[in-house]
C-alpha cells in the first residue's frame, strides 16, 4: 500500500511539474518591447547605470503641466485617452513606474510608495518642472497623496482617481478578486512567479471593468507583454510582500493636503471601494468628489468623456482660473 501511494505521489509530483515547465514563460527583452509599446513621443531618462525611466512629455512647453501616473502592474497606456483631450492645452507628462511599462527597476527591493515619489520627483526635477499637477489611479494615487504630503510646495493640484491607500476591513478584502487574494500568499507567489499569467491578468482587468468589451485581447496581450520585461515579476511581487514604508491612509495625515483636490471614483470599482473615495473627500478640506454610476476601478478608461470633463472643469475653475482682475480695471480705472 505505501508503495503504491508513493507511486500515486510521484505520479502527480511529475505532472505538476511537467505542467509549470509547459507554462513556464521567460523575459522578454527591454528592445523587443520598446519596438512594440513605445512610440514617436517615449523619451527614457536616465536614472543610473543601465536603468532608465520611459515617459511622454508633450503639449505646449509654457502651459500649466500637468503629472500623470498609472497604477499596480500597469502602464502609462492607461492615460492616453486624457493625454489626447488634454496635451492641446497643457503640457502632459506621463510616466512608466520603475518595475512598470517599459521603466526599468531601480532597487527591486525597494520597490514601493516611498521609491514611486522619489522618482516622479527626480523626473520632474529633471525636465526643469518647478510646480505642476499631480494626477494618479489606484496605487499611482496613494503614490500622489504621499507625494502631496511629501513635497507640497511643488503642487499645483492633486487628482486621485480610485486611489489606494485606507486599509480595507475585513469584509472588502473577501471581495477583492482573485487574482490579488493569489498574489497575497507567498507560496503562490513563488510558484506563479514564472508561470504565464496571461488568464489570471485577463480575469484582473475584467474585474477592473464594468463594460467587459473595454478588456481587449490587445490590452491583456500589452499588460501581460510588459509584465514579462526583466525584473518586472519580481517587482510587482515585491510590491505585494512587504510594505516598503508605505502609508496608510487616515484623516489626521491627509489633513495637511491643502492645494485643489479633485477625487474620481467608479461606483462600482471592485479593487477600491467608493467609501474609500468619500474617506478622501472627507479628509481633504475643500475637495470635490465625482462618483461615476455603473463604472469600474479605471474611469479614465471606462468613462473617458466624463472623467475628462471633470478634470477640465477643475483645471479651469480650481485650479488655473485666470486671475480676478483688481477692483476698477474692468471700468478701465487706475
Amino acid at each position: 500500500m505505501l508503495r503504491r501511494l508513493m507511486a500515486i505521489f510521484v505520479t502527480v509530483a511529475i505532472i505538476l511539474g511537467a505542467g509549470w515547465f509547459v507554462m513556464r514563460r521567460s523575459d522578454i527583452g527591454y528592445d523587443r518591447l520598446e519596438s512594440m509599446y513605445a512610440n514617436t513621443d517615449s523619451r527614457f531618462m536616465p536614472m543610473g547605470g543601465d536603468m532608465r525611466v520611459h515617459y511622454r512629455d508633450v503639449g505646449p512647453r509654457n502651459a500649466p503641466v500637468l503629472v500623470l501616473v498609472h497604477g499596480f502592474s500597469a502602464s502609462l497606456h492607461t492615460w492616453e485617452p486624457w493625454v489626447q483631450g488634454l496635451r492641446k492645452d497643457y503640457r502632459v507628462v506621463s510616466l512608466d513606474l520603475p518595475g512598470h511599462g517599459l521603466s526599468r527597476c531601480l532597487d527591486v527591493s525597494e520597490t514601493g510608495i516611498p521609491q514611486f515619489v522619489d522618482t516622479i520627483d527626480h523626473v520632474t526635477r529633471e525636465l526643469g518642472i518647478a510646480h505642476f499637477t499631480l494626477v494618479g489611479s489606484s496605487m499611482g494615487g496613494h503614490t500622489a497623496w504621499n507625494y502631496a504630503l511629501a513635497h507640497p510646495d511643488r503642487l499645483d493640484g492633486l487628482v486621485l482617481v480610485d486611489a489606494s491607500g485606507w486599509p480595507k476591513s475585513e469584509e472588502e478584502a473577501d471581495a477583492s478578486p482573485l487574482v490579488f487574494k493569489l498574489l497575497a500568499n507567498p507560496l503562490a507567489r513563488s510558484v506563479m512567479k514564472d508561470l504565464d499569467m496571461t488568464g489570471m491578468i485577463r480575469g484582473g482587468l475584467e474585474d477592473s471593468f464594468v463594460d467587459q468589451a473595454l478588456v481587449t485581447e490587445e490590452m491583456v496581450q500589452r499588460y501581460a507583454a510588459l509584465g514579462r520585461a526583466p525584473c518586472h515579476r519580481e517587482a510587482i511581487l515585491n510590491l505585494m510582500t512587504g510594505r516598503n514604508g508605505r502609508t496608510e491612509a487616515n484623516a489626521g495625515a491627509l489633513a495637511a493636503i491643502t492645494v485643489p483636490t479633485l477625487i474620481l471614483q467608479g461606483e462600482q470599482d471592485n479593487l477600491v471601494p467608493a467609501s474609500h473615495a468619500e474617506k478622501f473627500n472627507a479628509a481633504i478640506a475643500g475637495s470635490t468628489l465625482k462618483l461615476y454610476a455603473n463604472v469600474g476601478h479605471l474611469p479614465q478608461e471606462e468613462a473617458m468623456d466624463q472623467s475628462l470633463g471633470d478634470m477640465r472643469d477643475f483645471l479651469e475653475t480650481q485650479v488655473y482660473a485666470p486671475a480676478e482682475p483688481p477692483e476698477g480695471d474692468e471700468a478701465g480705472v487706475n
